[in-house]
Order: structure tokens, then C-alpha cells, then sequence
């Protein structure tokens, strides 16, 4: 290997170092355990998938999916999200009774990155499923637990901004006429694009009224009262089921009692094609980008069953930048020992193990600086026969 790229890694690929590592277990374990009170039972897919299945359902751009050929010739990928392996899964296995399936996983995916610019091409999702359940208690149930979990994991201020798939979407065709022109605008609104989504608006040969109600979805960010105000620019009934679900959406969240971490925003929109009903996307301290998002998917025709489902996904990298903090206190012990008091030193080790305390064994004479390795170790290190000064 060239000593040039003898330390690289692939363009958006990371290591992971033992104190980053910890804090990332800590946190997994919280939420995990968080899911699993709630009733959600965890499950694992490949790594690899087909390509011609869950590549091509799971509405990741082609150019973003990781490929190689197994020895048969088929196409294979690195999975790109976790929804539609489970999707997969789901219809094949789980669905036979048809009664919701809660399904909760942590898994890493990956999708390639034409540039490096911080975005990683491999991270940690941990999230949840809520299969075959169509009511709007059930959204509103994954969006309780998505504040419980973030809560578990010590995240303080945060903020879950909901939207609707269904209310831009006929707004903008009601207002534009067709598809292409309103795929127009989402774009727009899917990079938070603001200027350039008022920019074209204005542009467009349209009435001055219709204009207005174009930039007043800008707006519709807050509490329950812009619902009132998204029904006031919707101007035909065939946009007020969203307006219809989002309110009821609001009584839930409520009776939860999770209001105070919830506000609408009309202006979300989402690149994944299958959303089809509520989404979401939640916010936390200085990171640019949500932490989270997730919300009501059709997925499941795909292969070959008609259920509806809804869930979340929490980007563990995201998660850990708003937490913040450094990394953990080492609560490690240490022992050192001469050759000849080895088996008291191990006496010792086993002893603390039994106590749940973290212990390391080190022979004294493999240690060349003593107070360097000694550092390592914000407890206490020991000398055989006595505790040392360290």
C-alpha cells in the first residue's frame, strides 16, 4: 500500500476512539431501553441487500447507494436506511395475522458522499417501526416516544417540528396545476431554501392572491393556532384531511403530555417518496442539521402487502454533537504487579469484576513511563501490597 493513504480512510468513512465509543453505548443503551419499555421488540437485517428490492424501495438516490456484485452476478448494496429492510422483513414474516408489529433497531447505514464536506458515508441510526397501525393515536405515540428517548439520553432543549406530506403538496397543485411544477417548490423547501422559494414564487405568472398563498406556507410555523391559519390558504376540501389529522395529532400529543417540545411547521417536506401522511424532523442546540426525523410511510406494497406504518430514526452522530460535553470519566482501575505477586494481583482484578468495577491487570516491568500510563486512569491505580501516590 502507498504510504500516502496508509492512514486515510474512504472518503466519509470515520473511526470511532474508546472515549466517543463509550458515550455512544451509554446513550444506545438509554434509548434502547427506552423503546423496549414502550413494547418495541428490536431486530436485525444484512448488512448487504438486493439491490433490485430494498435498494431500489428504500428511495435513497442511486448515486448514494454502495454496490457490488455477489458471485452469482446480482447487484448488491450496502443498506441505505434501516425502513425498508424492515419493510422487507415485515411483509415477509411478521404481518401474516395482520395486527401491529412494533419493531425497534440500531444499525449502521450507508450512503456515498460525492465530496467530504463533514457529511459522514456511514453512521449510526437507532430507531422504531410501527407497522400495520393506521390511526393517528399511533403517530402520535412515535413522536411521544421520540421526546421520551431524546429525554432519556439527556438531551434537554430540543424541539419535534411536524408537518404533513398531503397539505403542500395540494396546495401547490391546487395553486400551480401539475406535479412537476409543484416538485418545483418542494425542492426548494426540502433544502430550506427560503429566498430562493420566495424568489420563484414571485416569478411565476400567477394571480397576486395565489402568490400570497404561496408565501403565507412560509408562515405556518407555531402551535395549534396556524392550523387555523393553514385552513384559511387551503381553499379546496381535498387539502383538509391533512388540517384534520394534524389537529387531532394535537389532542394526543397533548394527553402525552409532551406539547412543550412540539410546535407545526407546513414548510416540511421530505426527499423520501414513500412518506405519505404526518412527518416529522426534531431540532437540538447548535447542530445545522435535525437530529432526527421520521413519520406515516406507505412502503409495505412494495413487497407485496398493503399496511401502513409510521416511525422514527435518530442519527446517533447528531445526537452525541448535541449532547455535547467531553468524553466520559475513565472510572477504571488499575493494578500493577511484579511477576511474583501475579496470582494475588488476579485475585485482586476478579474480586473488583465481581463488584462491577472495571479493573485493568498491567505488569509492572511492560509499562516504559509509568506516569503517562498512570493518567489513563482518573480512579485509583495499585500496587500489590499497598495503594500507590498516583
Amino acid at each position: 500500500m502507498s504510504r500516502l493513504f496508509m492512514f486515510e480512510k474512504p472518503l466519509g468513512m470515520r473511526d470511532t476512539l474508546p472515549g466517543l465509543y463509550e458515550k455512544k453505548s451509554r446513550v444506545r443503551s438509554l434509548i434502547g431501553d427506552t423503546m423496549k419499555l414502550w413494547g418495541y421488540q428490536f431486530i436485525e437485517t444484512p448488512t448487504l441487500e438486493y439491490y433490485e428490492t430494498v435498494g431500489a424501495a428504500s428511495a435513497i438516490a442511486d448515486q448514494q447507494l454502495f454496490k457490488l456484485l455477489d458471485k452469482e452476478g446480482q447487484t448488491l448494496v450496502l443498506r441505505p436506511d434501516m425502513t425498508a429492510p424492515i419493510a422487507r422483513v415485515a411483509a415477509s414474516k411478521l404481518l401474516n395475522e395482520d395486527l401491529p408489529v412494533r419493531l425497534a433497531y440500531s444499525a449502521n447505514v450507508f450512503r456515498a458522499q460525492q465530496r467530504e464536506g463533514g457529511r459522514p458515508a456511514e453512521f449510526e441510526q437507532i430507531g422504531i417501526e410501527c407497522l400495520n397501525e393506521e390511526t393517528v393515536s399511533c403517530d402520535g405515540e412515535v413522536i411521544a416516544l421520540l421526546i421520551s428517548s431524546l429525554k432519556k439520553a439527556g438531551l434537554q432543549q430540543f424541539q419535534v417540528s411536524i408537518g404533513h406530506v398531503g397539505f403542500a403538496q395540494e396546495l401547490f397543485v391546487q395553486i400551480l396545476g401539475t406535479n412537476g411544477r409543484a416538485d418545483i417548490l418542494r425542492k426548494y423547501l426540502f433544502e430550506k431554501n427560503y429566498v430562493g422559494y420566495r424568489e420563484h414564487v414571485n416569478s411565476l405568472q400567477l394571480s397576486s392572491i395565489d402568490k400570497q398563498r404561496l408565501l403565507q406556507l412560509l408562515e405556518l410555523r407555531g402551535g395549534e393556532d396556524v392550523i387555523g391559519q393553514a385552513l384559511d390558504i387551503m381553499e379546496q376540501d381535498s387539502g383538509k384531511q391533512a388540517l384534520l389529522d394534524l389537529k387531532e395529532l394535537w389532542d394526543v400529543i397533548k394527553d402525552y403530555d409532551v406539547a412543550a417540545y412540539v410546535k407545526f411547521d407546513f414548510t416540511i417536506v421530505s426527499h423520501m417518496s414513500y412518506y405519505s401522511g404526518i412527518l416529522f424532523e426534531v431540532y437540538a442546540g447548535n447542530v445545522g442539521f435535525p437530529i432526527g426525523n421520521g413519520g406515516r410511510y406507505s412502503l409495505m406494497e412494495k413487497f407485496g402487502k398493503s399496511a401502513s406504518a409510521t416511525g422514527f430514526a435518530v442519527r446517533m452522530d447528531m445526537l452525541l454533537e448535541a449532547l455535547g460535553g467531553g468524553q466520559q470519566e475513565n472510572s477504571t482501575h488499575c493494578i500493577f504487579f511484579s511477576q511474583e505477586r501475579r496470582k494475588e494481583a488476579f485475585k485482586l482484578a476478579e474480586k473488583m469484576h465481581e463488584q462491577g468495577k472495571q479493573a485493568v491487570l498491567q505488569d509492572i516491568t511492560g509499562v516504559k513511563n509509568l506516569d503517562a500510563f498512570t493518567k489513563r486512569f482518573a480512579e485509583t491505580t495499585y500496587l500489590i501490597g499497598g495503594r500507590t501516590d498516583e
